[in-house]
Parts: C-alpha cells; structure tokens; sequence
C-alpha cells in the first residue's frame, strides 16, 4: 500500500491527526509519524497520552486500538523525532509523495509559508512542495488574523491545500466522532482514497 507522513503539532484537534493516523493504518498503509514539542503537550491535554519519545510508537498504537478498535494486517507505523534533521524524509529521493500537517498550527503554517525548515516537519513540507507532491495543511484557529490568511493564501498558491478543521452539519453528525470523521474524510478525498467516513450531500435529496 502507500506510504504517508503525518505530522502532528502544536494547535488543538489533536484527535483529527490521529484519527487520520487510525485510518490509513487500517487500510495497510504505512505512516511515518513526526511531533513537535508542542504536539507532545496537546497530545497531553487532549487525549491523556504522555508519551516520551522513546515510548509514542507503542503507545499511539494502543491509544488507537483503545479508541477505535483493534484491526488485522495493519499498515507499519514508524516514529522519528521532529529535530532529526538527517532522516531520510529530509530529502526529496526519500520519494515521499504525500505529507499532511494534522492539526497544524499557525506557527509551522507560517514558517512553512515562507520557507523556513528549523524542524523536520517544516523540511518535510519544504520537500513535498519543491517535489510538486501533495502537501495537506490542517489548521484549527479561530478568528483568522490578516497574517493567518495571508500565509495560507501563500501557501494555496504554492500548491498546498489548505483544509481547514471546519466540519460540516448538513451529514447530521450524532457525535464528535462524527464530525473528526467528516474533517479526515474531506483529507481522504484530497488524497484520493476511496472512503466512507462521511454522508456525502446527494443534492436536493440532502445527504
């Protein structure tokens, strides 16, 4: 199956990126897994993990099989630190084709803007651009400063996507779950991937 990275930082929405994670697992697809420091404390907050670095492989995959049930022949998980700046994914020939930021916050949005790669999340990003791959930014910020906007139009014209974490309600969501479903749905599609996370709207008929 493919191979992605997902990069987990510092805005709230937590759950969208790990959802995300979950997922693509699901389907047998590999992830390779970064966090920022940041990310780390809102893994703490949101969703009770306390990993170390040494301990967020094993202890995402629990969290996941906690959350959404366990799953056979999953796809291979694999973690690097966000300041390893000598990975392979520090490079185009590392043939990474596909990098969504999820939740990403305005800070790395920003440095990502303007060319920036003080970590390896930002290099990562730096590279799918210059690669003409698909870059996937998730920002979860409320109200938008000009600065805000002006970046993600930057970006949008460099060819990311920007897919801001606004759900929508027309699919009548019954729980939060639903409406992380509907956000990593809408990533999915950007993605290509055929999916069934949401109620798609069918016209005058509704969803």
């Amino acid at each position: 199956m493919a191979g992605y990275v997902v990069a987990l930082t510092g805005a709230s929405g937590i759950v969208y990126g790990l959802r995300l994670i979950d997922v693509l697992l699901r389907r047998g697809d590999d992830v390779d897994l970064i966090i920022s420091p940041s990310g780390f404390q809102i893994l703490r907050i949101e969703a009770g993990l306390k990993p170390s670095e040494n301990t967020v492989h094993r202890d995402i995959k629990d969290y996941l099989e906690a959350r959404w049930g366990g799953y056979e022949n999953p796809g291979r998980l694999s973690y690097t630190r966000s300041s390893d700046l000598l990975s392979s994914l520090a490079s185009g020939s590392s043939l990474r084709r596909a990098v969504i930021i999820c939740p990403c916050s305005m800070g790395t949005l920003a440095r990502i803007a303007c060319g920036v790669s003080g970590n390896l999340i930002e290099r990562v990003a730096d590279c799918v651009l210059k690669e003409r791959g698909i870059l996937i930014l998730v920002p979860r910020e409320t109200p938008l400063n000009t600065i805000h906007l002006e970046n993600m139009l930057r970006l949008s014209r460099m060819g990311a996507v920007v897919l801001p974490a606004m759900p929508g309600f027309y699919p009548l969501p019954e729980s939060v779950d639903d409406m992380v479903d509907f956000i990593v749905g809408r990533i999915l599609d950007i993605l290509r991937i055929e999916n069934n996370l949401y109620r798609r709207w069918r016209g005058d008929a509704g969803p």
